[in-house]
This record gives C-alpha cells, structure tokens and sequence, in this order.
C-alpha cells in the first residue's frame, strides 16, 4: 500500500481509502457482523483512511462503524465524516446551517464513539446550490462553523464534497484561504469519466487535498451492475454492461480494472475511497492495487463505452 499526503493537512493515507456507505446498506442489505469485519479487514491490511457520513444509511454506516472501531486503536486510522445531507424514515433532508452543522459533528461522534474527527465536510453541496442563499451560504456559514470547531481542537481539518467539480472551485475559489483543506469529487476518475483530471492543478495551486471517490462509479464498472437508484441514463448503464461483460470474457473482472485506474494513474489524488460490507471484496480490493494493470485492456473497454464517455448525470 502506497500513503500520500493529503495537501497541507499532514495526513498521510493509503492510496486506497474505505468508503463506509456500504455500511449502511446503501447498494444492497448488509450482515452488521461481516460489515464489521470488513472495516477490521481494511485497517489490518494497511488501509488507514475511513470516510462516512450520517447520510449513508440514515446513520446506520456511522452507527455500524462506530461499533467496528471499538476494537480499533485510534491512532490506526483517520476518520472522516460529514454535515449537510441528512435523512429520516427513506425521506432525504438538507440543511447547511451553522447550527445544524455545529450538532451534526457532536451527533456523529457520539455514533462512531470516538472524540475527535480528523476531517469534516460539507456533504454534496450541490444541494445547497438550489436552496435559499444557494453556495454562498456554504462560504458564508457552513464552513465558518466547522472552522470554528477547527479552532476548538474538535476536529482537525475542514473538506467539501460534491458531484460537481465546477461547484467545487466555486466554493474553494469564494472562500479564505486555507478554510478548505480537502474536496471530495466521486465518480469523475474512473474509467468512463476522468473530468476531476481537469479540475487537479487548480486545487493543487490552491494547496487543496484532493480525494476521489467510487472507482467503480456507485456499481456502473462492475459486473453486478448499478442498484435501482443509480441516477445514469440508461445509454451509459448499457455501455458500461457491454464493458463488464467484455471484461469478463477476459477474465479480468473490470472490478479490478477499474480500481487499478483510478488509484494508480494521478500521484496528486491522496487517496481513492471504494465501499465494500464484505471482507473477502475489502481484501480482493486491496490486492489489486499491487497488481500491474492492464493498459490495452483499459483502451479497449473505453472504446466499447464509446460516447458514451464522460456522460454525465445530477445528484440524487
């Protein structure tokens, strides 16, 4: 496992980070106890950065993680999570107040039983783009309450994540220097969709950590497919299915070509996050960061995705 610092924040990551959504059964119903032991799998197999959220699972990932890192030293890992996107009985919520923010952290670390978080962020902030104040209530309130938990020793560093990269560079580009730390862009460095390429010398001159994450593009490169909610138009879901199963045929499951992709072409993303309840998959994961890709490969299942490269698609 290679570790990269994350821009000025001093932490230093695995190449390969541990996307927690899975645990809160946001692709598909998870067992607790195997959820748990892949979250043990990931930290004894090098694996040092865990990100989560109240979101995945309407606190149950923070709530099931919270459980796996009893048993974890506290010094084995950085932990990240995140305030903004919410929800309750299947019904998604938002709310970017500096009031809500400010309990959101508290919240989450009652959950995941710890007393420190070493990175939080604003979660998805694309939502707040159509929300009264839209992002400049991002600029002018959200941060300026994780900052002020900064300041308490609370939390450590300050991010922001979204879909979006140009919602991104807004937020960076509005905001002191120094408030953000981190952004989270996901689905955009993978094999369909490398747009976060573009976007990396700007955060990098900025002094901005940068994280990508879902490699497999929330199930579009992999050989089960997309879960029901995937926001893609069919045509990509379609050219995506013709590449698994062209993978496949290979015996190269384009799991695993797309995991190598998205961690080993670009030494400026710190780390690439990948979500996974099960063990065996978390350790499948990791051994193939150390394998040499496949570059033809690579050439070959992007041309059967065709144009349909670098499609795009909204939140949901």
């Amino acid at each position: 496992m290679k570790y990269n610092l994350i821009g000025k924040t001093g932490m230093r990551v695995s190449n390969l980070g541990f996307g927690a959504s899975s645990l809160g059964a946001v692709f598909r119903s998870v067992n607790e106890d195997e959820a748990i032991h892949a979250v043990h799998a990931a930290i004894d197999h090098g694996i040092n950065f865990i990100d989560v959220s109240p979101y995945y699972g309407h606190l149950k990932a923070e709530t099931v993680l919270g459980k796996a890192l009893r048993e974890i030293p506290r010094d084995k890992y950085y932990l990240s999570t995140k305030v903004g996107r919410y929800g309750k009985d299947g019904v998604n919520t938002w709310d970017y107040s500096a009031q809500r923010a400010t309990e959101s952290v508290y919240e989450s670390m009652q959950r995941l039983n710890v007393d420190y978080i070493d990175l939080i962020n604003v979660h998805d902030i694309e939502f707040q783009a159509s929300l009264d104040g839209g992002l400049q209530k991002v600029v002018d309130e959200t941060l300026p309450a994780l900052v002020a938990l900064r300041q308490k020793g609370v939390v450590g560093h300050v991010g922001i994540t979204d879909l979006q990269p140009e919602n991104l560079r807004w937020v960076v580009e509005h905001s002191d220097p120094g408030t953000v730390e981190t952004i989270l862009n996901f689905c955009h460095y993978s094999l369909n969709d490398t747009l976060l390429a573009d976007s990396i010398s700007f955060f990098e001159h900025r002094g901005v950590g940068i994280i990508n994450a879902s490699p497999l593009s929330m199930g579009l490169l992999s050989s089960r497919g997309t879960p029901a909610w995937h926001p893609a138009p069919e045509a990509l879901k379609l050219a995506c299915r013709r590449a698994a199963d062209y993978c496949q045929a290979q015996g190269y499951p384009i799991e695993k070509l797309a995991i190598q992709f998205s961690t080993s072409l670009n030494p400026q993303i710190a780390t690439t996050l990948f979500s996974s309840a099960n063990p065996q998959n978390v350790l499948k994961n990791i051994g193939y960061v150390d394998e040499p890709m496949d570059e033809q490969l690579v050439d070959e299942v992007q041309r059967i995705i065709g144009d349909q490269m670098f499609v795009r698609w909204k939140n949901s």
